[in-house]
């Protein structure tokens, strides 16, 4: 089971300057039967195992929560990741995708599920030595050990750094921890905890904690506003003996523990927004087609086909992109060589920008389509008899896990700039290229005339929009740019856009020329967002441009801005309306 069908390796971020061919990007169609078994799996799990119970998990019934959890173990579900001589799998990131998707139609239990997929298991995966590999691993992919991630501190929620937790370094090598981390997912019930300290006040450091190790313990439960089902507590840390045996990778390093992890949970809680998008455009559409109002379902009002299209289109987009960066670290760690942890720290770090892209989108996005789950239902979304009013509750914490929204989209430029001065993305020279191109008179070149080749242009004119601001932030402030924080979310709203767009577009053309049956609705669910991301894409540069010109210079760039960015609007009406129609004749997403 791989899906490093491409022989092309591709660097992250390179999808701002190049064009990839249709053919090179992995989509759900390219999806193996081994990987629709896996996905069922889960799904079937989640349905008949997880929320069959749920009532009883929002009780606080911990022991049935270890119980799933052992269950999802011989399932085989939480070893994806994992190499066969530790108990686990080790198949390709597609796989963790479809699984970490069907598991999120419970909020609850997904968030259980993250915290020992993503944030226990691999930390221990790329950094634990060969005697903690063998001595933890086997446990958390079975389910007979619950992990837990402590980072957060009350004080140093985004500023993870700042943390105050202390390891006092003892003269045989061993460590005296003692502090308090907040907001610890599994904290009530957990038996491992990857713990962030500093060594002697200083050195930033990660530990493996025993809840058995003296002076460890687990707080009350926080009162949440939602995933109820899911247990978040303080864990306490009182002089606690952690044996040298015990450090995570080196100290000093632990900032490296830290964020290669979290560009992971970043991927894995994108995959879980898309799960949970698209179990509640079934529930919408199958409460549209029943729910009549003026003699007639609401289905057949134009403002509920609206919202259900809109759904869709944007749910395609999501979609599209994760499978997309699915693909790339697939075919990444296909083409490198060494050891399975080696190649992994490697692709997260490469693809980091593409894992923030996939936590913001899919996060917003499972917002958006929650809030318009709400409304459809009416009266009836805003009160716990349906299913509506939890996930709407549930979801709102995903803005905040791993790493909040605000703090990715500065990431996300951030470390695309990075990788421009380092060398490693031309994108300096990408720019100067396009600032000859614009002061030079002539026509443009009009699109193809082939399948979506108007929204393909579309998309090559965002990546222009893109590093035309991007270029213009860079010269003005330098080094500084930093600290213009209004202007870099603004450029990442850009590039989240762009990314989306054309992983949207890629997928259709792809679905059109294998003869795909849901291949007009791709297209459709394509073009409708690419339609409405170019106004995105205008409105936003606009305001980074409008923050850093005025005068005649601000007049140029907008020139610059209207020579590069033509595109003319779709009848994007008539395109959700059929999403919206096909989605209410089938009764669930229709395009995955």
């Amino acid at each position: 089971m791989t899906t490093a069908f491409a022989t092309e390796v591709r660097k992250g971020g390179s999808w701002l300057l190049d064009q990839a061919a249709p053919d090179t990007v992995f989509t759900p169609e390219r999806l193996t039967d081994e990987h629709r078994m896996m996905n069922r799996t889960a799904l079937d799990f989640a349905r008949q195992e997880v929320l069959a119970v749920l009532d009883r998990l929002e009780q606080k019934e911990w022991d049935l929560n270890r119980q799933l959890v052992r269950r999802a173990g011989e399932l085989g579900l939480l070893g994806t990741d994992t190499p066969e001589e530790y108990g686990g799998l080790e198949v390709d990131k597609a796989s963790s995708l479809v699984v970490a998707e069907g598991v999120a139609i419970s909020a609850s239990f997904a968030t259980t599920f993250g915290a020992m997929t993503g944030l226990s298991i691999m930390p221990l995966l790329m950094f634990g030595t060969d005697e903690q590999k063998k001595k933890y691993l086997p446990g958390l992919v079975s389910g007979e050990i619950v992990g837990a991630y402590a980072l957060s501190e009350s004080g140093s929620g985004s500023d993870a750094l700042g943390a105050r937790a202390k390891a006092a370094l003892q003269p045989d090598g061993s460590f005296r921890l003692s502090g308090e981390k907040m907001w610890i997912t599994n904290c009530g019930f957990a038996d491992l905890y990857i713990v962030f300290a500093k060594v002697d006040g200083e050195h930033f450091s990660a530990f493996i904690i025993e809840r058995g190790f003296p002076g460890v313990s687990s707080g009350k439960e926080e009162h949440k506003m939602g995933l109820h089902g899911s247990s978040t507590a303080p864990l306490i840390l009182q002089d606690v003996p952690v044996p040298k045996e015990n450090l995570l990778g080196e100290i000093g390093k632990g900032h490296k523990v830290a964020f290669e992890v979290l560009n992971y949970g970043r991927f894995k809680l994108g995959a879980m927004c898309l799960g949970g998008t698209k179990n509640a455009i079934g529930e919408a559409a199958r409460y549209a087609a029943t729910r009549k109002q003026f003699g007639t379902a609401i289905a057949n009002f134009g403002a509920i086909k609206h919202k259900l299209g809109e759904m869709v289109a944007r749910t395609y987009a999501l979609e599209s992109l994760m499978y997309r960066t699915a693909g790339l670290i697939d075919v990444w760690m296909a083409n490198e060589e060494g050891a399975h942890a080696a190649k992994l720290r490697g692709a997260l770090e490469e693809f980091e920008v593409e894992s923030s892209i996939a936590k913001v989108a899919g996060s917003e996005i499972l917002d958006f389509v929650l809030d318009e789950n709400v409304q459809i239902h009416g009266g009836n979304g805003f009160v716990s008899d349906y299913p509506a009013e939890r996930h709407y509750r549930d979801a709102r914490v995903n803005r905040i896990f791993e790493g909040t929204n605000e703090i990715n989209r500065l990431l996300i430029t951030g470390r695309l700039m990075r990788k421009a001065l380092k060398g490693d993305l031309p994108l300096i020279a990408a720019a100067r290229k396009l600032f000859d191109e614009i002061m030079t008179p002539g026509l443009a070149e009009p699109p193809g005339d082939g399948h979506l080749d108007a929204e393909l242009a579309a998309v090559q004119a965002f990546k222009k929009v893109a590093l035309l601001v991007l270029g213009a932030a860079m010269q003005k402030y330098g080094q500084k740019v930093q600290d213009e924080q209004e202007v870099l979310n603004a450029i990442s709203d850009i590039l989240i856009d762009l990314y989306a767009a054309e992983s949207a577009v890629l997928r259709a053309q792809a679905a059109n020329t294998l003869g795909n049956a849901t291949a007009a609705l791709q297209a459709a669910a394509a073009t409708a967002y690419v339609s409405d991301a170019a106004a995105r894409v205008e409105l936003n540069a606009k305001t980074a441009l409008a923050a850093m010109a005025e005068g005649d210079e601000l007049r140029t760039q907008l020139a610059a801005l209207r020579r590069v960015l033509k595109t003319t609007p779709a009848n994007t009406i008539a395109l959700r309306r059929q999403l919206a129609d096909a989605t209410v004749e089938r009764g669930s997403y229709i395009l995955g």
